[in-house]
């Protein structure tokens, strides 16, 4: 009889601590994103940050790496490079329409390929 409860509550036990796991959801991404100034800097940013699921954003403006942590339950790296070209910044995967690019201050326009 002591072996049947000693096992139960070795396997409930075991039930217990499987429970409190936590998955980690969070993924890192680099993407390119075009820009030039402190400017284009907090404008990729915010934009990224308007994304529900991005936990972390930050793009160089010398290498012009934007470095992302999201939640990829609630977001894409797609849709963050969505928000960020209807602010009118290309990305590797994403161009801004003209009329977005347009819209840039004067400092921030980059040479478009």
């Amino acid at each position: 009889m002591k072996n049947i409860i000693l096992i139960l509550m070795v396997s409930f036990l075991g039930f217990a601590v499987q429970a409190q796991e936590k998955k980690n959801k969070n993924a890192h991404y680099t993407t390119e994103v075009n820009g030039i100034c402190e400017q284009c800097q907090k404008r990729i940013q915010k934009a990224a940050f308007s994304v529900s699921g991005v936990k972390s954003a930050i793009w160089s403006i010398e290498t012009h790496q934007l470095s992302l942590i999201l939640n990829e339950e609630k977001c894409s790296p797609l849709d963050v490079k969505k928000a960020i070209a209807k602010e009118g910044h290309d990305t590797d995967e994403v161009k801004a329409i003209k009329e977005d690019y347009d819209n840039l201050h004067s400092c921030c326009k980059y040479e478009r390929l």
